[in-house]
């Protein structure tokens, strides 16, 4: 298993709870096969730039381990779903 990071950023304009729904889908797919290390859902900040007419996102942060089959399931999740505005996995070398 390798360590992974994930950073993605859900729309702002959507109930605290549906937020909460997403973070824990999310987290229910790396759990089916891997480990969370460390979770942080930094809150509502300011995009860098202007993403589809959003201008702000809840930013969520990921670090875990798992395997590559779990990512390309996360990464396959992440593309179609409504509720993420973007995203990036990374591989940690740290």
């Amino acid at each position: 298993m390798r360590k992974y990071e994930v950073m993605y950023i859900i729309r702002p304009d959507i109930e605290q709870e549906a937020v909460q729904a997403a973070v824990e889908k999310f987290q229910g797919i790396i759990q089916n096969g891997g480990e969370i290390t460390k979770h942080d859902v930094m809150g509502k900040r300011r995009l860098a730039y202007e993403i589809n007419k959003l201008r702000d996102g809840v930013y969520v942060l990921v670090n875990f381990t798992a395997t590559p089959d779990v990512v390309n399931e996360l990464e396959r999740i992440m593309k179609i779903s409504d509720e993420v505005i973007r995203y990036l996995i990374t591989k940690d070398v740290a």
